[in-house]
Formats: structure tokens, C-alpha cells, sequence
């Protein structure tokens, strides 16, 4: 399996948690603040994942 589908579901975790940081700023929520900076995290690790597979398919 290719790194595409990695680094396409990490985007949009990383944009989905950015509006979660925003909109619990806006309210004053820091849960869902905190929540937000999860997922972009997670989304920066999944598109991290699908740059190690790119790199190792191109090695093969």
C-alpha cells in the first residue's frame, strides 16, 4: 500500500484538528482545544507514516 492514502487521511486530521484548536479557543473550551491539538498531531503522524512508506516502496 502506498503512503498516499497516509498522508491524504493525516491532512485532513491535521486541518480537522486545527478547526477543533480554533473554535475552543473562540468558545474558551480547552477541552476541545486540547482535543484539536490531538488530532493534529495524529495527523502529522499519520502523514509522517505515509512518507516512511513512500520512501521505503521507492528502496524496494
Amino acid at each position: 500500500m502506498s503512503g498516499t492514502k497516509d498522508k491524504i487521511k493525516g491532512m485532513a486530521n491535521e486541518a480537522a484538528g486545527n478547526v477543533k484548536q480554533a473554535a475552543g479557543k473562540v468558545t474558551g473550551n480547552r477541552e476541545t482545544q486540547a482535543k484539536g491539538k490531538a488530532q493534529e498531531l495524529k495527523g502529522e503522524a499519520q502523514q509522517t507514516k505515509g512518507k516512511v512508506k513512500d520512501a521505503v516502496s521507492k528502496d524496494r
